[in-house]
């Protein structure tokens, strides 16, 4: 689940192991399936011991651990995975564990981060420049939803024959939206997740994109949305609140704010869709 304001929520929540010196790297015996972890488990762990971290960055739904060798520990999430700090909501599904020491004697910084996926599905790579740039480069990857311009979001989409609602999905257009903000950021702009891009006028892109922005950013400022399954956490085990500001997503048969009409649940590209009929007809 985790999308654009989740995992930029766990950057900044790392933020605090810049100038910290990785020591060890743990993998946990657990007994469920494996994360994908690239290149060799011994191969990263002797590739980063030793290396001091510079900075901590956001491409897409990535977080990026940068390292003096130039290297960058990348944690994808994917479906139910969280880069942190400490206490990760259960023991069993922590993944790797990155033991670190301090920058400096007078410098507090973390123990340690880690990466927990209760599912198993998010990867952990190190990538030299040359692989990031080939994994998560212009080619594989759209402008990030939140560096994008008006005019340049708009001219990603306007000719795209898809369904709105799956074509913000497609992470080579722009990179970032997911499932649940892209189905409030089409009722926000009173669009219909069916209706084609190509059919939509300039003036509801520049609708979906003004609450594109505005969403993300007030997802980002509650830090993130914590569902129902309270999978998603932040760096240090809390929840994030933006759940208590969704409009449409997981409301099916409940009443819309807006119009008094129904809430609706229908799939596309095998993902639920939530919207209103009666105000995003």
């Amino acid at each position: 689940m985790p999308e654009l304001p989740e995992v930029e929520t766990m950057r900044r929540g790392l933020l605090p192991i810049v100038g910290s010196t990785i020591a060890l790297v743990e993998f946990p015996a657990i007994p469920y399936r494996p994360i994908v972890v690239y290149p060799s488990r011994e191969s990263l762990a002797d590739r980063v011991s030793g290396q001091t971290i510079t900075a901590v960055d956001r491409i897409a739904k990535r977080v990026l651990v940068r390292l003096t060798s130039g290297d960058s520990i990348v944690m994808q999430p994917k479906m139910a995975g969280i880069a942190m700090l400490s206490d990760p909501p259960s023991e069993e599904h922590v993944r790797v564990v990155f033991h670190l020491g301090r920058a400096t004697e007078r410098q507090a910084s973390p123990a340690q981060f880690l990466y927990w996926d209760r599912r198993g599905l998010g990867t952990v790579c190190l990538w030299t420049p040359d692989e990031e740039a080939t994994h998560l480069g212009p080619d594989k990857l759209g402008p990030d939803a939140l560096l994008v311009d008006a005019k340049s979001f708009a001219s990603r989409f306007r000719d795209c024959k898809k369904a709105v609602k799956v074509a913000l999905l497609d992470q080579t257009l722009v990179a970032g939206i997911g499932n649940l903000y892209a189905a409030e950021i089409l009722f926000a702009a009173k669009v219909s997740p069916e209706a084609r891009c190509c059919d939509l006028p300039k003036s509801k892109w520049r609708l979906i994109f003004e609450h594109s922005q505005r969403i993300l950013l007030k997802a980002i400022e509650n830090e993130g949305s914590t569902l129902s399954d309270g999978t998603y956490r932040n760096a240090i085990n809390g929840e994030g609140s933006y759940q208590n500001h969704h409009l449409v997503y997981d409301r099916e048969g409940e009443p819309c704010t807006r119009c008094k009409g129904t809430i609706v649940r229908i799939v596309q590209a095998q993902r639920s869709t939530f919207y209103c009929p009666k105000c995003q007809g």
